[in-house]
């Protein structure tokens, strides 16, 4: 009777357990309840009392086991079950959490047991104003021409503030000044961006740099302000803005990049020339997480990661690239890049509610809650819960990704007491991951009797698997974290099986396992850069060196392939100066090399594996020309293809060492092959002349004397320090003249400062006036009288030169040897032409003038000699030289 009585009753409460069961999946799907807290809010502050929200009354708090249940791992809320109040485990940070999103919400369930219930909920975080105004950039530098008309616009580079709403940047001020005033744009996503405006036309000349002042404030109660410098370098004219190739770039890139792999290339043109058409990338309105994860080449364009992609935190990103030119103009577009989802993370379980104890013969009695997640997306993050198939068990989805473990029939005590059911989360991607991995599955037994028969199964302590118990003898093997291949490639498991009888008794059973590969390695290069050198004519297809890349991977994971990636500098003909083999990464030089056109180049070599999806690296390889000995030198002075030869006057009173000319050489080539040296081959009167070996001058090696020819011809042989040494020749002419040494005497302003230094005495000054005076009306008369004897000639006159008459020259006139008569080398004439000209050969006149009466007055003032020389500044005297 009794019996009967208490199995009543376990069917009664077994369809009120269902019937809530029922009623808290139904009350899950309404709508939720809504709560706010500001962000930074003390941990333990209240947040609300729920017990008008749960129906409930605080006697029914511990009978129905209120908790709260959020997504993921961290319980940031707690549920005080003694009054109801739902309270902060922590200080919540809005901008940790949400970002830029707004509102920022963290969902989370309450859970009733007895029966079981959910409520859903939803507590917003207020933003308060916490974040000041950051300009990224400390100076910001703008380039603008001093063409450019006023009323143009500038966009500069906006401030970040992680606040949002009302708290988030509102305005920009700038210092006052009388060229740009501020204009404010509002963007279509909200963003006021500003901008500046020229008010009147820049003049480089008058300021070549304006420094102002941008600060940028927010919209909090008090306003937070940052501010930035910005530096205006004011440029020449420049009327052609760079041309983007295409203004939207759209790429796709795997959340598995390696870091310094290439994103994409933007390229742009600009059909100035010079400086003006030179091109710089750089970013350009850009979060400080596209900085931290992307850098971009400001010659090339080339846009590279510097760090890991993670699809579950950032799905996409848009980067601005701005490309300025030498003169300031500007253009920019837009970089779209998407990140691929892989699988990389496997589903999470928590368990909410797990009853240990079930009453047998119960129908569908509630084992377990539990909630499930994956932060992949798509296929990668749809997942699938299951139990073993032979257990009594089935699983139940509630709502979103809770599922509940509820027994499918009446379990029977005496059959069997206990079940070891393992979840198994999997999701749908490629490859599928499971929240864990089982290695083998195994049974053991033993024929003995109570202790003797009792079995325990272990496995060593510095493996990284564990034994799990699933049914009766049968164990599973599962490996409790990810494995590396690369690490460890093998496991000796020795599962040991001891009794607990006396004495025990054990037997062991080893179980080797393999982990297979995955391409999870880059290729990796053996340096980072690799210097090669080649001479320079060199014959094509030659072998200049070899880069190598090696995979920790196995099989096809670890085969390298090698290529070649497009130059930096476009106008490097990279394909037609070397290539490289695929296979084993040798590269070739394709044609013969110069170095006086190109001395060094440098290119990009990738070497990329063949695994699913490949993975890939890069190194830089630079190739440095080094020079031959294939140019001669050549000679620019004195030139060798004018059709007269070129003459060096050298005076006959020269001293050793007088410097008649300098033989000036250069070699296009470098180093010790453009080492020049120079040697006097031959000479007409060897001895006489010397050619310095380092400097090509050539000089005097003696006095010269009246036996010495009149002409001479010097070869002079240039030579460079290469091997072999290649040479050149070059001829000199060297004329011999009497008298040339005037341009030698010490020049007026040397005499000037001489007679200044001297001390100043009257008598010598009335004395130096005097002999001056009478010495100019001499010269004169005598000039006259030439002038009119000799221009006096029709022919020679109209011709504007003075003829040398046949026959020997009038011995009173003019006095060279000093016995009388005109040497036969040459003759000298006197003759005053249309102007005034120049004195040049006045020394062979000077002894006879002497000779006639002015060696007394010489003896009577040495300052005869002075007044006369002093004389030679005020008259200007054409001499002309005429060949015998």
């Amino acid at each position: 009777m009794e019996v009967g009585e208490r199995k009543e009753r376990f069917l009664k409460q077994r369809q009120v357990l269902i019937f809530f069961v029922f009623l808290g999946i139904t009350q899950a799907g309404s709508e939720p309840r809504h709560y706010s807290v500001a962000e930074e809010t003390e941990s333990g502050s209240f947040v609300a009392n729920l017990l008008k929200d749960l129906g409930l009354e605080i006697d029914d708090l511990a009978a129905r086991a209120p908790r709260v249940i959020s997504k993921g791992k961290k319980m940031r809320l707690h549920f005080d079950r003694q009054t109801g109040d739902l309270l902060l485990n922590e200080k919540l940070d809005r901008e940790e959490l949400c970002g830029p999103i707004e509102p920022c919400v963290l969902p989370f369930q309450m859970l009733l047991e007895n029966p079981l219930q959910f409520f859903q909920a939803e507590l917003r975080i207020r933003d308060i104003n916490d974040h000041s105004p950051v300009f990224i950039d400390k100076e910001i530098v703008l380039k603008i021409s001093e063409s450019i008309t006023p009323e143009t616009t500038f966009l500069i580079e906006r401030a970040q503030d992680l606040d949002v709403g009302s708290n988030s940047l509102q305005s920009y001020t700038v210092s006052p000044n009388s060229h740009f005033h501020l204009k404010l744009q509002e963007s279509p996503s909200g963003t006021v961006l500003p901008q500046l405006v020229l008010n009147k036309a820049l003049d480089r000349e008058e300021q070549p740099e304006i420094r102002l002042i941008l600060t940028a404030l927010d919209g909090g109660t008090p306003p937070r302000s940052g501010t930035t410098l910005v530096r205006i370098e004011v440029l020449d004219i420049n009327d052609n803005a760079p041309e983007f190739a295409k203004l939207l770039y759209e790429v796709q890139v795997q959340e598995n990049s390696p870091i310094g792999s290439q994103v994409a290339i933007v390229t742009a043109r600009d059909l100035d020339t010079g400086a003006y058409g030179e091109i710089s990338y750089v970013f350009s309105q850009a979060s400080e997480d596209i900085r931290k994860t992307f850098r971009i080449n400001e010659k090339s364009g080339e846009l590279l990661l510097t760090q890991e992609l993670d699809f579950e935190s950032i799905q996409n990103y848009t980067l601005n690239i701005q490309a300025t030119d030498g003169g300031g103009l500007s253009e920019s577009c837009v970089v779209f890049v998407q990140v691929m989802d892989l699988n990389d993370n496997p589903p999470e379980l928590t368990m909410s509610t797990l009853i240990n104890e079930i009453p047998e013969n119960l129908q569908e009695t509630i084992t377990a809650v539990f909630s499930v997640s994956d932060p992949d997306s798509g296929d990668n993050g749809r997942m699938v819960c299951s139990i073993q198939d032979d257990l009594p068990f089935i699983l139940k989805p509630s709502v979103e990704n809770f599922y509940t473990l509820v027994t499918n029939r009446a379990l029977d005590r005496e059959t069997r007491s206990e079940y070891n059911i393992t979840i198994t989360a999997t999701d749908t991607g490629t490859p599928r991951l499971t929240s864990e991995t089982l290695v083998a599955l195994f049974s053991v037994r033993d024929q003995d009797a109570g202790e003797n028969g009792r079995i325990v199964c272990s496995i060593q302590d510095d493996l990284p698997f564990f034994l799990k118990p699933t049914f009766k003898n049968f164990y599973t093997l599962v490996s409790e974290k990810a494995l590396d291949r690369e690490e460890k490639a093998e496991y000796n498991i020795t599962i040991t099986v001891t009794d607990m009888g006396t004495p025990r008794l054990k037997t062991q059973h080893n179980i080797t396992v393999l982990v297979s590969d995955v391409n999870d390695n880059a290729p990796a290069f053996t340096q980072a850069s690799y210097t090669l050198r080649v001479r320079e004519n060199n014959s094509p297809a030659l072998h200049i060196g070899t880069v190598s890349a090696t995979d920790t991977d196995a099989g096809a994971n670890a085969q390298v392939t090698y290529s070649l990636l497009p130059p930096a500098d476009p106008h490097v003909p990279l394909a037609s100066l070397v290539s490289i083999n695929a296979d084993n990464g040798h590269l070739f030089a394709l044609r013969s090399l110069d170095y006086e056109a190109l001395r060094a180049f440098e290119f990009r070599v990738g070497a990329a594996d063949r695994g699913s999806p490949p993975l890939s690296s890069q190194a830089l390889v630079r190739v440095l020309v080094e020079d031959d000995n294939d140019n001669a030198p050549f000679v620019l002075y004195p030139l060798q293809n004018t059709s007269a030869p070129c003459t060096e006057l050298l005076p006959r009173a020269a001293e050793p060492g007088y410097l008649v000319t300098k033989v000036v050489a250069v070699d296009g080539d470098a180093g010790q092959n453009a080492w020049l040296s120079y040697q006097l081959l031959k000479a007409t009167e060897p001895g006489l002349f010397g050619v310095w070996a380092h400097n090509g001058e050539v000089r005097t090696a003696r006095p010269l004397s009246e036996r010495d020819a009149a002409r001479h011809r010097l070869l002079v042989l240039v030579k460079d320090n290469g091997e072999p040494p290649l040479s050149a020749s070059v001829t000199l002419h060297v004329l011999l003249v009497d008298g040339f040494s005037q341009p030698h005497l010490p020049p007026p302003e040397a005499e000037a400062e001489a007679a200044a230094a001297a001390p100043a005495d009257p008598l010598t000054v009335y004395l130096v006036v005097a002999l001056a005076s009478v010495s100019s009306l001499f010269l004169f008369s005598v000039l006259v009288f030439v002038a009119v004897r000799l221009c006096g000639r029709g022919g020679a006159a109209r011709a504007g030169r003075c003829s040398v008459p046949e026959g020997p020259f009038p011995g009173h006139l003019v006095d060279v040897s000093g016995t009388g008569t005109l040497s036969h080398s040459y003759q000298y004439e006197v003759c005053l032409t249309g102007g005034l000209g120049t004195l040049k050969f006045l020394k062979p006149i000077i002894p006879n003038f002497l000779a006639q009466g002015g060696e007394r007055g010489s003896e009577a003032n040495p300052s005869f000699r002075n007044s006369f020389e002093f004389s030679q500044v005020f008259i200007r005297v054409s001499t002309v030289l005429s060949l015998s």
